[in-house]
């Protein structure tokens, strides 16, 4: 059992610091919204990452690859809501564009500003939370990598409900210290890229991102 733990920890360690769109989420609200905001998206995707293993764990993602519905369903759900996030991204960097056009002519000095900017989340940590938990639970390869993933470290006479629990516990236990870095880093970020040109630009490039997110989840299949 300990060296399927063990084996299970190495693995997922590697998948968890690969990038993609948990990771991307968390930088783009520590950069927008600071480390508390940035740590209530990864406490989202966390939940989410635990609903999966708990549905993992009862049966219920075998209805992913059982049912072709069920996997169109949700995968057409997750496409559409990050690109909601990816146009709502776009759309406010263009409002706070014509916001700072208006304030600052051209021509007009331009002073160093420390108010907050338009982020990501107009609601603050609730909304970002929500973000992430929304974008880990839409995405059904999430659900497919518990059912592919876990069950290939479960020992031969180990209880199968158990030992995805602790397996579950394992992967979040990571991506919890892996996301706590990473709020910290992007947060650092953040406090250097004071201007408001600075902000916008992160907020276009995560806008266009999640936007190809979507298009890339839209258009796979399950295979």
């Amino acid at each position: 059992m300990l060296t399927a733990t063990l084996a299970f920890a190495g693995v997922a360690a590697l998948i968890n610091l690969t990038p993609g769109l948990d990771t991307l989420l968390v930088v783009r609200t520590s950069v927008t919204h600071g480390r508390t905001g940035g740590r209530a998206a990864a406490a989202g995707i966390i939940t989410g990452c635990l609903a999966w293993g708990l549905a993992t764990a009862v049966g219920l993602t075998a209805l992913l690859t059982a049912s072709r519905l069920a996997y169109d369903a949700l995968r057409i759900a997750g496409a559409g809501y990050l690109a909601w996030l990816g146009l709502s991204a776009l759309w406010r960097c263009r409002r706070q564009k014509a916001h700072d056009g208006q304030k600052h002519p051209k021509g007009a000095a331009m002073a160093t500003s420390d108010e907050e900017p338009a982020g990501s989340f107009a609601s603050g940590r609730g909304s970002a939370f929500r973000a992430g938990l929304g974008a880990n639970l839409l995405n059904p390869k999430a659900g497919i990598f518990y059912m592919s993933l876990i069950p290939q470290f479960i020992p031969h006479g180990a209880p199968v409900f158990g030992t995805t629990l602790l397996l579950t516990a394992i992967d979040v236990i990571e991506l919890a210290l892996w996301y706590r870095v990473v709020s910290s880093a992007a947060s650092v970020l953040s406090e250097r890229a004071t201007r408001p040109s600075s902000r916008r630009r992160m907020e276009q490039l995560s806008g266009v991102t999640f936007l190809g997110f979507a298009a890339h989840l839209l258009l796979a299949d399950r295979t």
